[in-house]
């Protein structure tokens, strides 16, 4: 018996009608998006451009920019450096923001000099490694800060202490490599010694490996999220379109409020570990002050949680309220991530003669007994959350206030049924 198979093999016009189509909405998101954005070789030779670049730059035709240099768009007396620059990033061709911390310019084609911030990409083709870099004019936000005159004297003034710090650093280096080269002289002599510095330094290792995958993923994932949203926001042109706008908006605002907090977290940890952060102790009613934080987080609960809070005994006392009310809306703010839409979350005060005592309870996922041990270590997220946005740095932070505040925490967990954390600090 013989059996025929026929394959359907598309038709030659409508393969490339298709790979047209594909070709025209690349061309239509490159063109219209809302910055300026360029595409380099590795020779730093441009290829690319679209129109919104054109226009920031003052040229009319793509011709005029197509297989010269990227210095084409930047100051004379940036040159030397950034080719230096271009070399560096195509050893470690990753995506980062350019010139981090720094006040970056570009050039026009009739020479007007105008800030800009840049963030770059890579991506290979073949056997060919090209760069993208995404230009925004910030000519405006620049126009809001201080005049000229007296940025020019704070930026020499930085400089000079920059100059200072770093022939301090030196010093410092020079010394702590001194120490360093000593201390292992004297660890060579101690097979003990030195298993405990090698043992000091693989935690240390593993404390920045985990820093830098958290930094990593916080970072890129907001940033990502903005790019996304803002060059979509431009496409919503229509009046009746305002609702899709208010959408992309409002993800904008919440990534830049992640990144916020964020940074306000490492601020936090570097205060605590200069020891600029101490208990100022005040009388205040702590029933209205943890009322209050309630209400404000009802805005971030999920569809049909419920924070339910309960007092007893005096509400006048004696603490840090800055601290407390930091040490409180972290508890919160985990509670609400790490339960479930419907679930209540139960938070109680209580006064006594010398003391006072805060719960904070959910009925959430719950701590993992192995990873308990760990909860109040930097960087430290459960095994149970890697889907859920964080640092790992928040319990450290509350541990740290309480300690401060000269108080003591505890906590009771189990998977799936919830977690419990008991603060206790002295009425002063």
């Amino acid at each position: 018996m013989l059996f025929r198979i026929f394959i359907a093999i598309p038709n030659k016009k409508m393969v490339t009608r298709k790979l047209q189509q594909e070709k025209d909405k690349f061309e239509a998101l490159f063109q219209f998006a809302s910055m300026g954005i360029l595409v380099a070789d590795k020779k730093a030779e441009i290829i690319l451009v679209n129109n919104f670049l054109l226009a920031q730059f003052g040229y009319e035709k793509q011709e005029e920019l197509i297989g010269k240099r990227i210095e084409t768009l930047i100051p004379a007396r940036y040159h030397p450096k950034h080719v230096g620059h271009v070399n560096l990033y195509h050893e470690n061709p990753l995506p980062r923001p350019m010139g981090l911390g720094k006040d970056l310019f570009a050039i026009r084609k009739d020479g007007y000099e105008f800030p800009v911030e840049i963030s770059l990409s890579n991506y290979i083709m073949g056997n060919e490694s090209f760069t993208i870099a995404f230009v925004s004019d910030i000519t405006r936000r620049k126009e809001f800060e201080n005049a000229i005159n007296l940025q020019k004297d704070q930026l020499a003034a930085t400089n000079k202490k920059i100059e200072e710090l770093n022939n301090e650093l030196e010093v410092k280096v020079e010394t702590r490599t001194k120490q360093l080269t000593d201390t292992l002289a004297a660890l060579e002599k101690s097979k003990d010694e030195l298993t405990k510095a090698l043992s000091k330094e693989k935690e240390l290792s593993d404390l920045k490996s985990r820093f830098v995958s958290m930094a990593s993923h916080e970072f890129r994932t907001p940033l990502s999220t903005i790019l996304s949203s803002a060059s979509l926001v431009a496409k919503y042109v229509e009046a009746n379109e305002q609702e899709k706008r208010n959408k992309h908006i409002h993800r904008i605002k919440s990534c830049v409020n992640n990144l916020t907090n964020l940074l306000n977290e490492f601020l936090s940890i570097g205060k605590i570990e200069d020891g600029k952060i101490s208990a100022n102790n005040l009388q205040f009613n702590i029933k209205e002050l943890i009322a209050g934080l309630c209400s404000e987080m009802e805005n971030l609960v999920k569809n049909d949680q419920r924070i339910v809070y309960c007092h007893a005994g005096e509400e006048r006392i004696k603490s840090d309220p800055s601290l407390l009310r930091n040490v409180i809306t972290n508890l919160l703010s985990n509670a609400i991530k790490f339960s479930s839409e419907g679930s209540t979350i139960n938070v109680n005060s209580e006064v006594l003669n010398d003391r006072i005592v805060l719960t904070v309870a959910d009925n959430g996922m719950g701590i993992s007994a192995e990873d308990q041990e760990h909860l109040f270590e930097r960087f430290f997220r459960g095994t149970n959350v890697t889907n859920i946005q964080g640092t790992g740095l928040g319990l450290h932070i509350v541990a740290k206030y309480i300690e401060i505040m000269d108080g003591a925490i505890e906590f009771e967990s189990e998977l799936e049924k919830g977690t419990k954390f008991t603060i206790t600090l002295k009425n002063v």
